[in-house]
C-alpha cells in the first residue's frame, strides 16, 4: 500500500483530515520525522538530478515543514524553490528552516489549497514535486493535469506516491499473536479506502501513476524505489518515530483492530511496559517510497 498513515513530510496527519489538526503543534513532530527520512529524500533527488539539469524554479506541492525543498535547494544551488502547503503554520517552519540553512534568499511559500493555488505561480516550474499530496485530493488525475500545466515546456513532474509500509518489529514479537503489523496493514488499506472515497469530488482510479502521467499529457515516465533501512537497535529519533506511527494508528484503527492486537497495541505503547517500543532492544525502520517522473514535452 504505502500510502502511509503518517506523512513524514506533507504532514496531512493520521486521520487524513485537514480540519481538525493542529498543525503548529504537530510541526516539530512533522519535522523530525521527515529529518528521519533525509538520506531517503537524498536519494530521491540525486536520481532525480540526472534528469533535471540547472531548473530555474522548483515547486514543492504540499511541502509540510520543508525538510524536502530546503534540501531541493542544496542539491540544486541554481534554483529557486517555493513551497507550497495549505497550513501557514508549517510554512512559516519551512521559513524558518530555510534562514537557518542560508537559502532564504531564494527560498519562497505559498499557501493553499492544491492544485488551486498553484495558478498564483509566477512562472511555470522546471520541476514541480508532489510527495504524498496527490492522494488527498479527490479527483486524482484533474490534480495531476494542473500540475502538467504548471510546467515549463521540458519540465518535471516528480510524484511521490505508493512504495511499501513501515515494519518496525519482528513478525513475532513475544507478545499477542504474531504478524500484528500485517493485519494492521489490511485494516488500514481498508480505512484508506473510505478516506479516498469520503474526499470531496471523489473519482475512483487505478493507482497506475505512469498510465495517469501520460494521460495528463507528459512524455518519459520513469519509477524508482528508496528504501530506508535502520536497523535495531533504532536510535531515539527513530524510536520516537516509530512510536508516533503506532501511536498515530491506534487512534485512527482503534474501533477495527479486534480486543487482541488492541490490547498488544497498548502495551507496545505502554513506556512502563518492558515488551513496549519505549524499551525494546529489536525495534527498527525499514520502509520504502516510490517515486514516478514524467516530461512535458519542449
Amino acid at each position: 500500500m504505502g500510502h502511509d498513515h503518517h506523512d513524514h513530510e506533507r504532514g496531512h496527519g493520521p486521520r487524513h483530515d485537514h480540519t481538525h489538526l493542529d498543525w503548529a503543534e504537530m510541526g516539530p513532530m512533522l519535522e523530525s520525522s521527515a529529518e528521519l527520512f533525509a538520506s531517503l529524500y537524498e536519494r530521491a533527488l540525486g536520481w532525480l538530478a540526472q534528469e533535471v539539469t540547472e531548473p530555474g524554479l522548483i515547486v514543492d506541492a504540499g511541502s509540510g515543514p520543508g525538510v524536502v525543498a530546503c534540501l531541493f535547494a542544496e542539491v540544486f544551488p541554481g534554483a529557486r524553490i517555493v513551497a507550497v502547503d495549505g497550513s501557514e503554520a508549517l510554512l512559516e517552519r519551512a521559513r524558518a528552516r530555510a534562514g537557518r540553512l542560508g537559502v532564504a534568499d531564494r527560498f519562497g511559500t505559498l499557501t493553499g489549497d492544491l492544485p488551486e493555488v498553484l495558478d498564483e505561480l509566477d512562472y511555470p516550474a522546471d520541476l514541480l514535486w508532489a510527495s504524498r499530496s496527490l492522494h488527498h485530493l479527490g479527483d486524482q488525475r484533474a490534480a495531476l493535469a494542473a500540475f502538467a500545466q504548471r510546467l515549463a515546456p521540458g519540465g518535471t513532474l516528480a510524484l511521490m506516491e505508493g512504495g511499501l509500509p513501515l515494519r518496525f518489529l519482528p513478525r513475532d514479537i513475544g507478545i499477542g499473536r504474531p504478524g500484528l503489523q500485517a493485519r494492521i496493514d489490511a485494516v488500514e488499506a481498508e480505512w484508506f479506502s473510505r478516506m479516498r472515497t469520503d474526499l470531496p469530488g471523489h473519482v475512483a482510479e487505478t493507482e497506475h501513476w505512469p498510465a495517469l502521467l501520460a494521460a495528463a499529457g507528459l512524455k518519459h515516465t520513469r519509477t524508482h524505489s528508496f528504501l530506508l533501512d535502520l536497523p535495531a537497535p533504532a536510535s531515539d529519533r527513530a524510536r520516537s518515530y516509530v512510536v508516533a506511527s503506532l501511536s498515530h494508528l491506534r487512534d485512527m484503527l482503534a474501533g477495527e483492530l479486534d480486543a487482541e492486537d488492541l490490547a498488544t497495541v497498548d502495551r507496545l505503547l505502554d513506556p512502563d511496559d518492558e515488551a513496549s517500543l519505549h524499551r525494546r532492544p529489536d525495534v527498527f525502520v525499514l520502509e520504502a517510497h516510490t517515486v514516478h517522473t514524467a516530461v512535458r514535452a519542449g
